[in-house]
């Protein structure tokens, strides 16, 4: 496997916790018990993986590299990509601050969880699919072979180093449980 085989592969897993998210959050808008534990473990996989894993993986190793090829952080595909990652930052704290909210309050902040859950579920969507279909073959396109042989070297070490194969296996065994208490 290689850095953007990985990278791929981890848009898969965040899909599976977008299609959980969604259905609980429309569970829960539609007056359903949903659990605020839910929304709180949601964040915990989104802040920890998606966010403390594969984004710091583009921002710290992709984007980079696209810039030293030539593409501004300012402007254009990096600066949009750079925007969204910020927009599903503060979705995710959102809901995990109404779901705080929620777990002692049942009546209170429903909307919010709702709302915020809902928003980051839309954006990431069309996040990935961006990425997936025009930001990772830009980023093939216009990265050197050997650059991105070392790009790619670079994103599974960190993935090693930082991440690891412990914590690996605690996010996908979190991202069972979310997709398990999401399906009832």
């Amino acid at each position: 496997m290689d850095g953007a085989d990985l990278l791929a592969e981890e848009h898969r897993v965040i899909l599976q916790v977008i299609d959980a998210l969604e259905k609980s959050s429309l569970l829960l808008q539609a007056g359903s018990a949903v659990r605020a534990g839910f929304f709180l473990k949601a964040a915990d996989f989104i802040r920890n993986f998606a966010d403390g894993n594969h984004i710091r993986k583009e921002e710290e190793i992709l984007i980079p590299s696209m810039m030293e090829a030539g593409l501004s952080n300012r402007t254009g595909p990096v600066a949009i990509l750079l925007a969204e990652h910020a927009q599903a930052r503060m979705y995710s704290r959102a809901m995990e601050k109404a779901a705080r909210v929620v777990e002692s309050d049942p009546s209170a902040a429903r909307e919010e969880v709702f709302l915020n859950a809902q928003g980051y579920a839309t954006l990431l969507r069309q996040h990935i699919r961006r990425e997936d279909d025009f930001f990772f073959p830009l980023a093939v396109r216009l990265i050197p072979p050997d650059q991105q042989k070392k790009v790619s070297a670079e994103i599974l070490r960190f993935d090693n180093l930082e991440f690891g194969p412990l914590m690996r296996k605690r996010y996908r065994m979190l991202v069972q449980a979310i997709v398990a208490e999401a399906a009832g």
